[in-house]
């Protein structure tokens, strides 16, 4: 879960000519932080008060009513307070002195504020997510972490459709979630190759303390990892209200431009239901995007995985 309100302390943005920056730039790391949940509690829920800021941060009485003062000395239009609720509320002339992300402002009025240790907070807003696959265990997922960081060897038990269950020992470089599940992406000393391993699939995991990565299973020999690959998407050719789809992915002159990993394109193709297909041949309603240049996807492993592709024969 996102920290929303320490992530978007590199983001701040103020109005010089009426906020001087020196000001601001005399609190702490801390005190920062808790002006940005005083405006995101302003600006996206209207209200806030000091049991507010006394219980995300577990600061005292006190602590709380000089981050009031703070926010007013500093930003005196953005908050008024209510005698009637004992609360502050946004003011009339309210402008955000700081830049909220969209996706982390959703993340927290979704699940709450929390740094994912200890459980997790309840939502701000109701809200309803998608459900979510089972979750890697944490016993399989810490040894990998720990083997991504330190850049060791994890040796693993896994069961595959292809080859079913074996032992191998792994590289790993990265985590990637494609929309449904977690996969790590690693060296396979078993198949000499760098493939992604479905860490659910994973019963065992064990840390090789004296495993040493060699050159040649390191992040930067893994070519379809580094290999950038740009896709155009643009409306289906059978939508009816190509205008529409436009809106929803925010297309620029009718198309959506991605740049994406090799190793994951497919994923996102397949999350995203993009038809792959070269004629845009893909039937039902489902099929919103047509990947206009499907010859992008030529040497990409992970195309497999986006719905409609033909690899060329050879």
């Amino acid at each position: 879960m996102l920290l929303y309100a320490a992530k978007s302390l590199e983001c701040i943005v103020m109005n010089k000519a009426t906020h001087p920056t020196s000001t601001i730039e005399t609190l702490n790391y801390a005190q920062r932080e808790r002006l940005i949940f005083i405006e995101f509690r302003l600006y996206f829920l209207g209200d806030v008060g000091r049991q507010d800021l006394m219980q995300r941060f577990g600061i005292a009485p006190a602590v709380a009513t000089r981050d009031f003062a703070h926010y007013r000395e500093l930003f005196p239009n953005n908050i008024d307070f209510d005698n009637k609720s004992k609360s502050y509320v946004i003011g009339q002339a309210f402008s955000p002195a700081f830049q909220h992300s969209s996706e982390r402002v959703l993340t927290a009025l979704s699940r709450g504020f929390g740094d994912g240790i200890g459980g997790s907070s309840d939502p701000l807003l109701m809200c309803e997510l998608p459900i979510v696959l089972n979750q890697p265990s944490t016993e399989i997922l810490a040894p990998i972490t720990r083997a991504i960081h330190q850049q060791k060897i994890v040796s693993i038990d896994y069961t595959s459709h292809s080859s079913g269950f074996s032992t191998r020992e792994i590289a790993p470089h990265a985590l990637v979630n494609d929309g449904l599940r977690w996969h790590v992406r690693a060296y396979d000393r078993k198949r000499l190759d760098f493939l992604d391993f479905v860490i659910t699939r994973i019963p065992r995991s064990q840390f090789v303390e004296a495993g040493r990565v060699l050159p040649h299973e390191q992040h930067n020999a893994d070519i379809q990892w580094n290999r950038i690959v740009e896709l155009d998407l643009v409306p289906h050719p059978s939508q009816e209200h190509p205008e529409i789809i436009e809106n929803d992915y925010g297309m620029i002159s009718g198309v959506v431009h991605l740049k994406l990993r090799a190793a994951v394109a497919g994923y996102v193709l397949r999350q995203w239901i993009v038809d792959c297909s070269s004629a845009h041949s893909m039937q039902g309603k489902e099929y919103r995007l047509w990947l206009r240049n499907h010859l992008a996807l030529y040497g990409v492993s992970s195309a497999k995985f986006a719905p409609g592709y033909e690899f060329p024969e050879v």
